[in-house]
């Protein structure tokens, strides 16, 4: 069988009768409800990253582009053994949300509709807005919730008043049930930018905890918590592509399960921790030393401005800097990589705008001790590599949510995939390599779809 003639569930089941298998047929097949109606996403903050998303859609929707670098759109899986030659498109697998069934709303703290705000990022061009242009004007955003206090660098115009924290998640959760009685389910993105570095405290512990902190307006509730406890406590899934802390706490964990809203990780993985999520994993692979790995970046958007903040850099910093530990696990292999010298820096520099450069210094050394180099210049567009990434978050929250194995568990380590900071059951270490993260995902997939898990042990062909 090939990719093109596995287009009914007949073909798929045939599909999956012989395979390649680690772990046996999962007892979830055909337990996913379909994805049937409207899916509404509502995002937070319509800035550069989602204005290029909403934008994107409706030129796929249009025929006018493709969907390049979204593995829902795009990705096959592989089903069976390599001899069957089965590799259905994920969209054809799993039961996905069809882009045509998507609708857009959102929050933001300036009026400018979609089309005005992707006009003033200057992603994309304005031959491609113009042709988009009726379509991006009918989304304004609805005022949001904010507070310079957690970002030092915006002045937000569009903004809720209310008498407490409480009241603004009140208000947020107005908009969220008068907005699921347009659309069948809902999904919630914070694409907004990054906010001040914040620890957990007592307030974040439990949901009552929480609660009480919205009423005496804590100031460890940050405006991206207030959206987060308001989209679960409405059992709407929640993405967070900034390094916030948000749903990484015991309150929104707890209520996420609760109320069968699946959370995951945080801040979108584009550029430079893209490239060292797959860079590292290679290294540790060969056995090769690490003594150095020097990081700068260069970017004049939004974001860039925001992160020239010392507050709002610490959030980011922590978040870059964790996938290399991780990785390397200095504990088991201390003659490789134990005393790694890690530096990050980012530098806002505005004409550069959206086309990000970012430069690597790696030291490495080899057999004997015997030093080497190597350079990275990944010279990106920050928000045409976010945009896909918060694509397929969105729709794997919503096939998440249709699936009961997976909605009860609340947090959904396998879309680590896509993040900087996966996050995990508490105690359990994140899995930053790329790969493995590539693997848990096809494998959660064919697991609530009944398919058998694959091992590339192959044994069998050689017998």
């Amino acid at each position: 069988m090939t990719v093109a003639n596995i287009k009914t569930k007949e073909g798929l089941e045939k599909a999956m009768s012989t395979q390649e298998s680690g772990g046996g047929k999962s007892a979830a097949a055909g337990k996913v409800a379909p994805a049937t109606g409207k899916l509404g996403v509502m995002v937070v903050g319509l800035g550069a990253v989602a204005t290029t998303m909403i934008a994107g859609v409706e030129a796929v929707r249009r025929g006018l582009a493709k969907p390049i670098g979204s593995l829902t759109q795009m990705g096959t899986i592989r089903l069976g053994k390599r001899t069957d030659g089965t590799s259905p498109l994920i969209r054809n697998f799993v039961p996905l949300a069809d882009l045509n069934d998507v609708v857009f709303t959102g929050w933001d703290i300036f009026e400018d509709n979609v089309y005005e705000s992707a006009a003033h990022a200057k992603v994309l061009d304005e031959k491609t807005l113009e042709k988009l242009k009726p379509y991006l004007e009918s989304i304004k955003p609805m005022p949001a919730v904010f507070d310079q206090h957690y970002v030092k660098r915006l002045h937000g115009t569009h903004v809720k008043k209310g008498k407490n924290k409480r009241d603004l998640a009140d208000q947020l959760i107005a908009d969220i049930r008068a907005f699921k009685k347009t659309v069948d389910r809902v999904v919630m993105i914070w694409c907004g930018s990054t906010e001040i570095f914040i620890e957990p405290t007592a307030v974040h512990q439990s949901v009552e905890s929480f609660e009480k902190g919205l009423e005496t307006d804590d100031i460890g509730i940050a405006p991206s918590q207030i959206y987060a406890y308001a989209a679960l406590s409405e059992g709407v899934p929640f993405a967070n592509g900034a390094p916030n802390l948000t749903v990484d706490v015991p309150a929104m964990i707890e209520l996420s399960k609760r109320n069968a809203a699946p959370i995951c990780g945080k801040d979108f993985k584009t550029g430079q921790t893209f490239m060292k999520t797959v860079l590292a994993p290679a290294f540790k692979a060969r056995m090769i030393g690490v003594s150095g790995w020097f990081s700068t970046n260069i970017l004049g958007n939004r974001d860039g401005e925001v992160l020239d903040e010392p507050q709002s850099f610490k959030t980011k910093e922590e978040s870059k800097l964790g996938s290399l530990e991780y990785i390397f696990q200095p504990e088991l292999y201390p003659d490789l990589y134990k005393d790694i010298y890690h530096k990050i820096r980012i530098n806002y520099y505005p004409p550069r705008g959206d086309e990000k450069e970012a430069w690597d210094n790696i030291d490495i050394f080899g057999w004997l001790g015997y030093p080497m180099q190597i350079k990275v210049n990944f010279l990106c567009r920050d928000s045409i590599l976010a945009a896909p990434i918060a694509l397929d978050l969105v729709l794997f929250l919503d096939l998440a949510k249709r699936a009961p194995e997976l909605r009860s568990k609340g947090i959904q380590e396998w879309l680590s995939f896509y993040l900087k900071s996966p996050q995990t059951a508490p105690g359990l270490y994140p899995e930053h390599d790329l790969f493995i993260q590539s693997m848990k995902l096809k494998n959660t997939l064919r697991h609530i779809m009944g398919a058998d898990l694959i091992t590339h042990l192959g044994l069998e062909y050689y017998d």
